[in-house]
């Protein structure tokens, strides 16, 4: 049994049938580099998008620092960085089209990656092949501003919104914006098991046809590290769409799950019901700090990453007091390098005011000193499989984007298409590039009677 020391992301890892699943640090790319530029967007809606629509107002100073301090990034980058003027930056590598210079830099220089951004949802640059571009940006993120600007973070880096804190109140705010979209838009691009996390694979590259498999056996995995079996007590943090609440009641167990989505409350409720076990499976529309009761096993997958660093004790605290002693607690995570957590802890990001309201990566380091500091739980394992989420991401892009036309019909404009495919690919850069982890952990719980 691997301990949290011992784990490493380019191991092999076993499924829940005692096979080992290779992981390799980057996934195979099969597709054939591209170089032509991409069409122009459509005009941004102002009214739908008005901080897109109108770039902020920079001083020429600043946006001219900026252009001096992205220019001198790109220069040293395995990039081909194309100008509208015929100029051209970087060693060579993917393309990079800046549409708009004068506009691409005033953003940054006004808001930083947030206004990276949301100059690609203006349109303003381009990438025939976005997903390598921003893995190079992320493999190269901690060289991208100098020394003497990251001193200064508090001056230029923009703040988190009070807001957006993850109380109570507020978590619910947060959660409804992205998973209360539309159900029907997260089942274009996922599976039909409708996972939104990531699957775990045999092997790569990975087509969509293999993802419901991988997606089972990244549950399985969790259910077994928390020995969930018939006649267990089980409560999920985090239902999603009820895909591991089914597989937990089809092993005979009892299971009490968790959300703050109303639109996900409704179908994971369905879903449970046409499987037949409605007698087995409760989904509440309940925040993880008001949850009651005593459990042999809690689960919960790709949640904390919503919680925000105030709340991880809560969290950690709640795992704690819910389990009965003995009992087992299996979590996937996705983590972050300590040093940037800390760094960005409190930084407003493209991904917070978009994508993500509230929610911020922890690091292996930071679930280590909570666990240890808040709970009587013990890390018992942990096992990292960060190239496999790339693989799923990578599925999620490219259905995403060849039912483009099925998007647009729910109502869902261009400008959020170009927003949700640079979320997606700027996740699946984050893994690609060794930036991301995800991991499965298992806490435990002693049993002071044995």
């Amino acid at each position: 049994m691997k301990t949290a020391e011992s784990s490493s992301a380019a191991a092999p890892r076993p499924t829940a049938g005692g096979r080992t699943v290779p992981a390799p640090a980057t996934a195979p790319d099969t597709r054939v580099p591209t170089t032509a530029t991409p069409p122009v967007p459509a005009p941004v809606d102002p009214a739908r998008w008005p901080d897109v629509a109108a770039p902020p107002k920079a001083s020429r100073a600043r946006t001219a620092v900026a252009a001096a301090v992205v220019r001198r990034a790109l220069r040293d980058l395995p990039l081909h960085v194309r100008f509208a003027d015929g100029g051209t930056l970087g060693k060579g590598g993917p393309a990079l089209d800046v549409r708009d210079p004068r506009a691409f830099h005033g953003r940054i220089g006004a808001q930083g990656l947030v206004g990276f951004g949301e100059s690609y949802m203006a349109g303003e640059w381009d990438a025939p092949d976005l997903t390598a571009v921003l893995t190079v940006l992320a493999g190269h993120l901690a060289e991208l501003i100098p020394p003497s600007l990251q001193r200064l973070r508090r001056v230029w880096a923009l703040s988190r919104p009070a807001a957006q804190r993850n109380t109570p109140s507020g978590a619910r705010d947060n959660i409804s914006r992205h998973y209360d979209l539309s159900n029907d838009l997260f089942a274009l691009f996922l599976d039909d098991t409708l996972s939104y996390s990531s699957a775990l694979f045999r092997g790569f590259p990975a087509d969509h046809d293999l993802l419901p498999a991988a997606q089972h056996r990244k549950i399985d995995r969790l259910l077994d590290l928390a020995e969930v079996r018939d006649g267990s007590r089980v409560l999920e943090i985090g239902t999603g769409w009820g895909e591991l609440a089914l597989r937990a009641a089809a092993r005979g167990a009892h299971v009490t799950s968790l959300t703050l989505s109303r639109e996900q409350q409704a179908l994971a409720r369905e879903r449970i019901a046409a499987a037949g076990f409605a007698d087995r499976v409760s989904v509440e529309l309940c925040d993880y700090r008001e949850a009651e009761g005593t459990y042999d096993a809690v689960v919960s997958v790709e949640m904390i990453e919503a919680v925000g660093a105030e709340f991880w004790p809560v969290y950690f605290r709640t795992l704690d007091e819910r389990l009965a002693p003995g009992g087992r607690a299996a979590v996937q995570a996705i983590t972050m390098p300590h040093d940037r957590m800390v760094a960005s802890k409190d930084t407003f990001t493209w991904i917070g005011k978009y994508i993500f309201p509230g929610g911020l990566l922890p690091s292996v380091e930071a679930v280590a000193a909570t666990v240890r500091d808040h709970t009587r739980l013990t890390v018992t394992r942990r096992d990292a499989y960060g190239a496999h989420y790339a693989e799923t991401l990578r599925l999620w892009r490219e259905r995403f984007t060849e039912r483009a036309d099925e998007v647009d019909a729910l109502g869902f404009d261009e400008t959020f298409r170009r927003m949700w495919t640079f979320y997606l690919a700027y996740s699946e850069a984050g893994f690609r590039s060794g930036y991301l982890d995800v991991q499965q952990y298992l806490f435990t719980k002693e049993n002071p009677a044995r």
